[in-house]
């Protein structure tokens, strides 16, 4: 059957308004019971949102703590702008670990809003260092060896070699290794930072100086690791869970309109939370809508306690939901 873009667009859109928005209502409910939260955000342009052409939109993301346990969840938002009253509504009723990127939004969020602990990334902090040894060029050798930027991932490295020995600890395990073997690098990483920044032996607008100073500046919150061991050391996860999202606007450029981005949100939320916790895509996708349309009300609504056995992480899902390919 030859079916136009815009017929397929409008059953998508209508398909996440009806069946999929209860789903993903009770995903973001769940998520945010966690202990540990992840959270980072990336632009997209659409086309009719009532502002200038060219105008920058937002899909922020959200997922469980990546070393947590219990359900894999990653719930994506459709936001106009970056301003931080987006985060300060979505976690309004969290009470825990905030892991991020080091926005000024999420350190907001933090100061103003009580319960909130905001965590930073270890690989944002070494990101402007790795910037540096790429701009000296494969061709000088002993003068990247010689460089504090060098110098500075070799200490972090150290840091990251010991933390992936932990993954398949407890928390309660890693944190106990991490206090013993890792806490001691750290300490070191920052006491050795401060020096050579004291020491004026950087340019002050190179990469060096920028990761010199980012570490220095959120030296707090990229200790809070080693106190919680569901904290992760970065937030590598929500980077990941943006990749998909990302290809995808590779191809599709733009969204046409806010309906389809909350759309966006709610589908990429099902289908990456399914690929979290190991589902088939395709046959969990058909699953859902062969099955919710039968407990909607005639009011469109779908009672959460009905949904417990359609969720992403539910022990009940027929077998077609695990298997690798179709049939």
């Amino acid at each position: 059957m030859n079916l136009s873009k815009q017929t397929m667009s409008n059953w998508t859109v209508w398909s996440a308004e009806r069946y999929f928005q209860p789903v993903y209502d009770l995903m973001k409910k769940r998520q945010l019971e966690a202990h540990v939260n992840q959270c980072d955000e990336t632009p997209l342009e659409v086309i009719h949102d009532d502002r200038p052409a060219g105008s920058k939109s937002y899909m922020w993301v959200h997922l469980t703590g990546e070393l947590s346990p219990g359900p894999k969840i990653v719930v994506y938002e459709y936001q106009k702008t970056r301003h931080s009253d987006h985060p300060k509504e979505y976690y309004k009723d969290f009470k825990g670990i905030l892991m991020t990127d080091g926005l000024e939004q999420y350190h907001k969020l933090a100061r103003e809003q009580e319960g909130i602990t905001n965590a930073n990334c270890f690989a944002h902090a070494r990101r402007h260092f790795a910037n540096a040894i790429k701009a000296m060029g494969k061709g000088n050798g002993e003068a990247v060896k010689a460089s504090v930027a060098y110098k500075a991932l070799v200490r972090i490295g150290a840091v990251y070699d010991l933390e992936g020995t932990l993954k398949n600890l407890s928390p309660e395990a890693r944190l106990s290794e991490r206090q013993s073997s890792i806490r001691p690098l750290v300490e070191e990483y920052f006491a050795w930072i401060k020096d050579i920044f004291r020491q004026g032996l950087v340019l002050p607008k190179s990469e060096t100086a920028k990761g010199l100073a980012y570490s220095i500046n959120q030296e707090e919150y990229l200790k809070v690791f080693l106190t919680d061991g569901e904290v992760p050391i970065d937030d590598s996860a929500s980077e990941r869970a943006l990749r998909n999202f990302t290809i995808g606007r590779k191809n599709w450029v733009t969204i046409n309109t806010v309906r389809g981005a909350q759309a966006s949100a709610v589908i990429y939320s099902l289908t990456e939370t399914a690929r979290a916790n190991n589902l088939n895509v395709y046959y969990y996708i058909k699953h859902l809508l062969t099955e919710l349309p039968r407990l909607i009300y005639e009011n469109g609504s779908i009672e959460q306690s009905l949904l417990e056995p359609f969720m992403p992480w539910s022990e009940t899902l027929p077998a077609d939901c695990y298997s690798k390919r179709r049939k």
